[in-house]
C-alpha cells in the first residue's frame, strides 16, 4: 500500500519527503528495520528511539514518524511529525492490518478486579451459543484453539491489531478484551471504538513511579473506556460510580446487587454440594433470567451479572447463557479443582491484601468446617504485602500454611519469616512448609471432612520464579496429582 493510505485517520505534518511510498509494515523496534517499513520513534522512561534514526535509515527504512523537533534530519527519507507517537503507532497499526476490529463485535472490559473472570464468562456464553470468539487479557490472547502468551494485560497497539487480524482470519465474530488503565494511558487501544464497554469496579491499585501518579489519574484513565464505546455498562454499586460516568460519552446502563439499576441480581443463594459449589440468583430489570454459576462468591455474582448484562444485547438463547455459567471454569480464578465430602480445593490468583480478604470472606459464606489457606508472597516486592496478607490470613483462616510463591532473588525463608511475624500478632494458627508442592499435598492429605482449602497467589501461572529462572509449576496440576493418589 501507499503510505498516504495509512495516514487517513491521523493528524500529522509532513516535514520532508513524499507520502507516495510503498509500505509493508509498521515498526517501533529498531532491530526490525528493513525496506518498506515505517519506523515510529517513541520516547520511553528509559529509551528514546529517536536516537536510533540513523541506524534504521542504514537498514533501508524510508519513512519515520517523530514526536519531537530534531535537527539534521537524514536526507532522502520521509519524515512525519505528530504530537504523540504512541497514538500514531496505534492508528498506523490499525490501518496496516486493515482495521480488523471493525469487522467484529467488540467488547472491552475494565476495572480493578473481575476483568479476567468476566471476559471468560462472556466468552463461555458466546461459544455455548455457537459463536466464534477471540479474547485478549491477563491469560494471553486466545484465538480459536491457539493461546498466545502476552507480556501485558493489554498488549502494545501493533500486537493488538495483529491479534485482531488473526481473529478475523480465523472467522471470529466477537472480540473480547481486558482494557487496562495502562493500555488506555499508553494509547494502546487508540483507534478502537468498542461496541460495548464494561466497567466492573475500581479501588486503589497500580499507583507508583512507572504506573499512575495517584488514584485520581488511575480512575481518569479507567473511565476513558466509556468515551471509546457505543454502549457502556457500569457497576452502580461502586463507591466511585458518579466519578466513573461523569464524562462518559456513551449510552450508559447499570448493574447492581443493592439498588435500582438496569440489571439487578436478586435472591442470591450460596450453594455448597459435593457436585456443585457456587451460587444461584435471578436477574431482573431490563433482562430476566435465573442463573446457576459454577464459581463461588458474592463478587462473582457481580461478574456474572456484568457478563449477562452485556450478553443481553446480543440476542442469545437464554438456555445457552444458563448452561455456560453453570458449567464455567476460569483458569486460576476461584477455580474449583476438587470437590468431595472430604474437602473442596480452590485455586485463586489472589496475591494482595484486598483480593485475599475478599476471597476468604467469600468462602466463609459456605460455612466450611475449617477454612485452610495455602499461600506465600512474591520476592523483591513491597514487604507491606507480606505483612498485610499474613494479618488477613491469621484473622480469617482457621489454618494458614505458609509456603513459597515466586521468591525471585530473595530467600523463601526470609519471606516466610515476614509473613510469620504478622500472623503471630493475630494469634492465628499456622504451619510453615517452604516447598509449595509439599504444602499443597499436606493441605489435602490432612483435610478434615467439610474443609475448604484455598491455594492462592499464583492462579493461572504455570511457573515458579527462583533466582531469575522460571521452573514449571501449576497449582491445579499439583492438586490433581495429589488427589489421584488418595
Amino acid at each position: 500500500m501507499k503510505l498516504i493510505q495509512w495516514l487517513d485517520k491521523m493528524e500529522y505534518k509532513l516535514l520532508q519527503g513524499t507520502l507516495d511510498l510503498e509500505v509493508g509494515d509498521v515498526i517501533y523496534d529498531s532491530r526490525k528495520a528493513k525496506d518498506e517499513t515505517v519506523f515510529v520513534c517513541m520516547m520511553g522512561s528509559r529509551i528514546d528511539s529517536h536516537d536510533f534514526i540513523d541506524d534504521v535509515v542504514q537498514k533501508g527504512v524510508k519513512a519515520i514518524v517523530i514526536e519531537k523537533d530534531l535537527e539534521n534530519l537524514p536526507d532522502g527519507i520521509t519524515v512525519i511529525r505528530v504530537d504523540n507517537s504512541r497514538k500514531a503507532l496505534a492508528l498506523l497499526s490499525a490501518a496496516r492490518f486493515g482495521y480488523p476490529a471493525e469487522k467484529m463485535t467488540t467488547i472491552g472490559v475494565t476495572g480493578t478486579k473481575g476483568k479476567t473472570t468476566t471476559t471468560h464468562m462472556i466468552k463461555a456464553i458466546l461459544e455455548t451459543a455457537g459463536k466464534k470468539v477471540g479474547m485478549i487479557g491477563t491469560n494471553g490472547a486466545v484465538i480459536g484453539g491457539e493461546t498466545y502468551p502476552t507480556r501485558n494485560t493489554t498488549p502494545e497497539s501493533y500486537e493488538l491489531q495483529e491479534y485482531f487480524s488473526k481473529m478475523v482470519e480465523a472467522g471470529c465474530e466477537y472480540m473480547i478484551m481486558e482494557v487496562s488503565s495502562q493500555g488506555l494511558k499508553m494509547h494502546r487501544v487508540d483507534g478502537i471504538f468498542f461496541d460495548y464497554g464494561l466497567f466492573t469496579n475500581i479501588s486503589p491499585d497500580h499507583i507508583g513511579p512507572d504506573e499512575h501518579a495517584d488514584f485520581e489519574e488511575y480512575l481518569y484513565y479507567k473511565s476513558q473506556l466509556l468515551n471509546r464505546c457505543r454502549i457502556g455498562i457500569v457497576n452502580r454499586d461502586d463507591a466511585h460510580y458518579e466519578e466513573i460516568i461523569r464524562s462518559a460519552s456513551c449510552i450508559c446502563h447499570t448493574f447492581s446487587l443493592d439498588q435500582d439499576a438496569s440489571f439487578m441480581a436478586k435472591d442470591i443463594r450460596y450453594v455448597a454440594e459435593t457436585d456443585f459449589v457456587g451460587l444461584d440468583f435471578k436477574v431482573t430489570g431490563e433482562y430476566e433470567i435465573e442463573l446457576k454459576v459454577n464459581i463461588p462468591g458474592r463478587f462473582n455474582v457481580y461478574n456474572a451479572l456484568a457478563a449477562v448484562s452485556v450478553c443481553s444485547f446480543l440476542d442469545l438463547p437464554k438456555d445457552k447463557i444458563c448452561h455456560a455459567l453453570e458449567h464455567l471454569s476460569v483458569n486460576g480464578r476461584m477455580e474449583i479443582v476438587y470437590a468431595s465430602q472430604r474437602c473442596t480445593v480452590i485455586v485463586d490468583y489472589a496475591h494482595n491484601a484486598v483480593s485475599m480478604e475478599s476471597l476468604l470472606n467469600t468462602l466463609r459464606d459456605y460455612n466450611p468446617k475449617r477454612l485452610v489457606c495455602v499461600f506465600g508472597c512474591g520476592g523483591n516486592r513491597s514487604k507491606d504485602r507480606r505483612y498485610s496478607m499474613g494479618e488477613i490470613g491469621g484473622r480469617l483462616a482457621d489454618l494458614c500454611i505458609i509456603t513459597a510463591d515466586n521468591s525471585r532473588f530473595e530467600k523463601v525463608e526470609d519471606i516466610i519469616a515476614d509473613i510469620r511475624g504478622s500472623i503471630e500478632k493475630t494469634g492465628g494458627n499456622f504451619i510453615e512448609i517452604p516447598d509449595r508442592r509439599e504444602a499443597i499435598e499436606y493441605s489435602i492429605t490432612h483435610a478434615e471432612p467439610g474443609d475448604m482449602i484455598a491455594v492462592i497467589g499464583k492462579g493461572h501461572e504455570d511457573y515458579q520464579e527462583i533466582n531469575g529462572v522460571r521452573y514449571p509449576f501449576l497449582d491445579r496440576a499439583v492438586i490433581e496429582e495429589v488427589v489421584s493418589k488418595l
